[in-house]
């Protein structure tokens, strides 16, 4: 613990299939007795300090609030031991997490999975199979789509730069290799019209990553906090999708669901005014229910 009776940060190394797994563990002031945990997720090629040490601040940050925190790595990913793996086949690690994270903060009684990018979409697939998760925060989900990408750079890259003066100069200055460009956007033209994935009734292997990701927030009953970026490409996939798909509306639209948006914001959070609101936001949501 620190002097001054702030939160305690230790490693924790658990077990998972026969491999070790390594994370750290933030705890507020001992006798704080809190019953709910922020477990920390990684997402992409990265580990649990986060792009721009966000996953460390973050855990900090809610610590020194009175919550709890475990970020890890899971197999084949920072520290920790193994294969990588696809975020999408983390489910024995996510559940020794909680095992491992309960078990060093006896006190808690449920978690709540907070994950950026693939993290969130792995977390939203898994939470309705483990009763001791009661709330996800989701941000930037990924559900990437060879049809719904190229969508999306058509309706917010293309049209952008359409508009943006400065690309006509270029072009009329014959800095611009035009018909390399018009052939990227005739391919996407193509791939923009692809036919998407039926929409399936669960949660099957053969169902596309989106319709596996509605069919597990769907079965999921807790809260919910979906963070979006505006400037980040990935976010505009995943919104263009939940605001034209009817079943994607309706997992969205229940009380239980909250929307935060900062508009400027790229993918990562990468400006501390950004990081910071996160954090506010996570903390003012874990108090509200």
């Amino acid at each position: 613990m620190d002097a001054d009776g702030g939160p305690e940060e230790r490693a924790l190394a658990f077990d998972c299939g026969g491999e070790r797994l390594y994370g750290i563990l933030s705890l507020p002031a001992r006798g704080a007795g809190a019953s709910r945990g922020v477990l920390v997720v990684v997402g992409g090629p990265q580990y649990r300090a986060g792009s721009h040490r966000q996953f460390t601040l973050l855990a900090r940050d809610l610590a020194q609030g009175g919550v709890p925190v475990l970020r890890f790595d899971y197999r084949g990913m920072g520290d920790s031991e193994g294969a990588i793996r696809p975020f999408d086949e983390v489910e024995d690690d996510l559940r020794a997490a909680i095992d491992a994270f309960m078990a060093a903060a006896p006190d808690l009684r449920e978690v709540v999975l907070w994950g950026l990018c693939d993290a969130a979409s792995a977390i939203g697939m898994y939470a309705a199979r483990d009763p001791r998760v009661a709330g996800l925060v989701l941000l930037n989900p990924w559900v990437r789509t060879e049809d719904g990408l190229a969508r999306a750079t058509l309706r917010h890259y293309y049209r952008a730069r359409l508009r943006d003066p400065a690309f006509w100069k270029q072009l009329l200055r014959g800095g611009l290799d035009w018909r390399r460009s018009l052939a990227s956007l005739l391919a996407l033209l193509r791939k923009a019209r692809g036919t998407p994935a039926p929409a399936a009734s669960g949660a099957t292997a053969t169902a596309s990553l989106p319709e596996r990701m509605r069919a597990g927030l769907q079965e999921f009953r807790g809260q919910v906090l979906l963070v979006i970026s505006g400037a980040d490409l990935t976010a505009r996939e995943f919104c263009d999708l939940a605001d034209a798909d009817r079943a994607w509306k309706g997992v969205l639209a229940p009380p239980r669901v909250t929307r935060r948006q900062i508009d400027d914001a790229d993918h990562t959070f990468s400006r501390r005014a950004w990081r910071d609101q996160v954090a506010r936001w996570t903390a003012e949501w874990l108090r509200s229910w």
